[in-house]
């Protein structure tokens, strides 16, 4: 769902969990978590093949997620235990020095989808069944020929050109599930999902995509209980050719840390020469809490074979003085070496910041003999190791450079009761959210593993921002027990504006880069990236595709939907290598700027990239080391 989950924990829920998962892990010495194995359930097959784009209704009703979500994303405060005392002192926030801003070289970039085409695609039966949605939550992956982009709940191939090589197709089509609303006299409201990813296997020609899911009651929009992560697995190498469709059921995961039905939140994925790996964060539905993370290993070579194989699942509900949450799986670039220890091993990096201030911590995991899974009856260990890291802290939101905002001055003109049926409002530029500190994007190459998050930082002139910490992790074995350090670390930070929302990537030579989104007083929401060097830390940012103007978003309007003042602000980015070893990036920018006149005379698409309730876009870019 949404990743800004992470912000105060109840002692009684952490006490509880402790006591729980203790007992539990003290009957499991060589390993931890706590394992169960399953059938991954086969469910039929899909092509991504969009029916085309509709025009937004012109009645509102039905345009936003109905409430369950919020009712979920209140489960934030749960994760983090307010009764501990932040692991580093609030006067030790970051001052690392700061990049210069600079264009991209070497770079090709062009628009991915955005929220025109999000909101305004439609196949099947139906038409116009897409909500309003923010933030641009950001998948992508790529073969030789094909870019596959997935972007909230829509999904796209394009070739490695920019040309479209399908229509855009709404996630839940693609799944088989029911639309996400049918605009009938009433309502009826179909399958919740969220959360994309995707990832492209050079070993077996393959491409994987998830989703999380949510069974819905229709007359309602609210959730029944059941749960499941969604896989989808082509059958060839074309991804505009078949796909095999396979679903995880996560109703009951996590029964051990709380109570269930449950949800797996925000799946994450990741690859080694052995498996396929997804990680949530588990929720309990109908009633407050936080579980802990769950960990599904599963045979890469039977997915892609189309079997349904054994999936392990391996619950981790505490870390440290805190509950682990947010283990992100490591993929490795196509060329490069696997990490091939005790049976095959695959690595995750985690955050360890349980109390919204700042730590100095990272974890680095592992599971061990990941060759067995293909056996009908898998043996893997999960191992942890708790790493002393540079300083990292829950972000602020993030400031914007002032600029056209035709649905603001909407709500604040005299069109705003006949078009939007509310009576004329202030609103104020929005404030960007810049979510948590919790563990993006990993890349395992050349013997180290490398992630970065969010944090708060110090520009030079005492200005509080958001900026990025990145960390390469090097392992090492005394036998089967694990170690290891940081290596090597740093921050990439620009003077007085923020930087968002990491996505690392690396080439089989070892050129390592980190994507994110570029805002501030200076400068509009943009694409951009930066190289990392374990010897000289981060060099310059450089800019993809350059912001034209501010997010102009719902989710910051408080006459509209209940906004807050801060807009949902991309929730992650991706980065990934080609088999050339050049590196693709996908991130939030604002690819279309438009007056509300101009706005109100094109049906507010301001050229085809927004409808009348967001503007968010994404940029798509190669960059060449």
């Amino acid at each position: 769902m949404k990743s800004h989950r992470l912000l105060a924990a109840l002692a009684s829920m952490a006490l509880l969990l402790s006591a729980t998962a203790g007992s539990a892990l003290a009957a499991k010495p060589t390993g931890v978590g706590i394992q169960k194995t399953e059938k991954v359930q086969k469910v039929g097959t899909t092509r991504i093949s969009g029916g085309g784009q509709v025009s937004q209704a012109s009645s509102f009703a039905g345009e936003f997620r109905p409430s369950p979500e919020a009712a979920i994303e209140d489960l934030d405060k749960f994760i983090r235990n307010p009764i501990s005392q932040a692991r580093v002192p609030s006067a030790f926030v970051p001052r690392p020095a700061v990049q210069d801003v600079v264009a991209a070289s070497g770079t090709t970039a062009f628009g991915g989808l955005n929220h025109f085409d999000q909101r305004t695609s439609g196949t099947g039966a139906y038409t116009n069944t897409q909500f309003s949605l923010e933030p641009p939550d950001q998948a992508l992956c790529v073969s030789d020929d094909w870019v596959v982009e997935s972007v909230n709940t829509v999904v796209r191939v394009k070739t490695k050109i920019g040309a479209n090589a399908t229509a855009v197709m709404p996630l839940n089509d693609f799944f088989n599930l029911a639309p996400e609303i049918i605009r009938a006299t009433p309502l009826v409201f179909g399958d919740f999902t969220s959360d994309p990813k995707c990832y492209y296997d050079t070993d077996t020609d393959r491409w994987f995509l998830t989703i999380l899911q949510l069974d819905i009651d229709p007359p309602t929009g609210n959730f029944t209980g059941g749960t499941s992560v969604q896989l989808a697995v082509s059958q060839t190498g074309d991804p505009t050719g078949v796909w095999n469709l396979f679903k995880i059921d996560t109703t009951n995961d996590g029964e051990i840390g709380g109570n269930c039905p449950c949800l797996g939140d925000q799946p994450l994925i990741g690859a080694d020469a052995n498996g396929f790996y997804i990680s949530t964060n588990v929720f309990p539905l109908f009633e407050p809490g936080f579980n802990g993370a769950m960990v599904y290993a599963m045979s890469k070579t039977a997915l892609a074979g189309g079997a349904t194989g054994t999936v392990v699942s391996i619950f981790q509900p505490t870390l440290a003085e805190g509950q682990a949450y947010s283990l992100q799986p490591a993929t490795t670039p196509p060329g490069a070496a696997y990490a091939t220890e005790n049976g095959g091993t695959e690595y995750f990096l985690s955050a360890l910041e349980f109390t919204g201030g700042l730590d100095n911590r990272i974890a680095l995991w592992s599971l061990t003999n990941t060759a067995s899974l293909s056996n009908v009856s898998p043996s893997v260990t999960m191992q942890v190791k708790v790493l002393g890291s540079e300083v990292y802290g829950l972000p602020p939101v993030m400031i914007q450079k002032d600029g056209l905002t035709p649905f603001r001055d909407l709500i604040r003109s005299k069109l705003a009761p006949a078009v939007l049926g509310i009576n004329p409002t202030t609103e104020h530029l929005n404030l960007l959210n810049s979510n948590d500190d919790r563990m993006n994007q990993t890349v395992y190459v050349d013997g180290q593993i490398w992630g970065a998050l969010n944090t708060v930082v110090k520009s030079p002139t005492g200005a509080t921002r958001t900026a990025i910490a990145w960390f390469a992790v090097t392992p090492s074995w005394s036998g089967s027990t694990l170690g290891g350090a940081v290596s090597s670390q740093g921050y990439v930070a620009v003077q007085n504006n923020s930087l968002s929302f990491p996505a690392v990537a690396a080439n089989a030579d070892g050129d390592v880069l980190v994507a994110f989104s570029l805002t501030g007083p200076d400068f509009y929401p943009s694409a951009a990236f930066a190289w990392l060097d374990p010897e000289s830390g981060a060099g310059d940012v450089q800019v993809a595709a350059w912001g034209v103007g501010p997010a102009d978003g719902f989710t910051g309007y408080v006459s509209i939907a209940g906004g807050s003042g801060v807009e949902r602000w991309g929730d992650y980015s991706a980065a990934v290598a080609d088999a050339d070893g050049d590196i693709w990036i996908a991130t939030e920018s604002i690819n279309q700027s438009c007056s509300l006149n101009t706005a109100l005379s094109t049906g507010f698409t301001c050229g085809g990239t927004r409808t009348i309730f967001a503007n968010w876009g994404t940029t798509i870019a190669k960059v060449v080391p």
